[in-house]
Order: structure tokens, then C-alpha cells, then sequence
């Protein structure tokens, strides 16, 4: 059985004495991983304490890297603060499509008015 870790638990955990942090709704604790880390042990320690799939994502982290991973999942998020972390990318989502619309139209209207 998997471990629930509420995010208020996981904010307590930031400092090089205890990183924890969320990846995809599961929390991992890094800290005996800080010395190792490719990008240094400061990138690990500005996400510590959060939710830190963007950054995680952000950077294209190999396969070999999300396998690596597993070895220091410790629990998951709750269901009611997993539901947040969709709802937040939910809203990304629907700001990107507004954008792209945007664009559209902007290039629909460049296209008639150079024509």
C-alpha cells in the first residue's frame, strides 16, 4: 500500500537536511541524491518542499532519470490534492488553446489586410 503525503507535509521538507517533492502526484524524497545530482545540488533545493513536475518536465529529464526516480518515491499526493494538480493543468490547457485561437485570428487578418 502506497503512503499518502498531504503537500502541507511535503513544504516541511526543504532544506539539505530533507528534500521531499512532488513529481507527477507522487513525492519523492531526494535528499541522499543531492550530491549527486547532474545539475547540481542547488536545483534540487529550489524545488524542494513543492510540486515540481514542471521543472522536472521543463528540463527533459532522460529515461534513465525517471527510473532513477522510483528509487526515492516514498507515498503519493491525496486524491482531493491530486484533483488541484488537474485542475491547474486543465487551466493551462484552455489558456493555450485561447492563445493559438488568437494567433489564428491574428493571422486570418494579417493575411486579408497584406492581400
Amino acid at each position: 500500500m502506497v503512503k499518502e503525503i498531504t503537500l502541507d507535509e511535503v513544504k516541511k521538507h526543504r532544506n539539505k537536511k530533507s528534500v521531499w517533492m512532488v513529481i507527477h502526484n507522487d513525492v519523492y524524497d531526494v535528499t541522499s541524491f543531492l550530491e549527486e545530482h547532474p545539475g547540481g545540488e542547488d536545483t534540487l533545493l529550489e524545488a524542494a518542499g513543492k510540486d515540481a513536475t514542471e521543472a522536472f518536465e521543463d528540463v527533459g529529464h532522460s529515461n534513465d532519470a525517471r527510473e532513477l526516480l522510483n528509487k526515492y518515491k516514498i507515498g503519493t499526493l491525496p486524491g482531493k490534492e491530486v484533483k488541484k494538480a488537474a485542475c491547474s493543468k486543465s487551466n493551462n490547457l484552455k489558456w493555450a488553446i485561447v492563445a493559438l485561437a488568437g494567433a489564428i485570428l491574428i493571422g486570418v487578418a494579417l493575411k486579408k489586410y497584406l492581400s
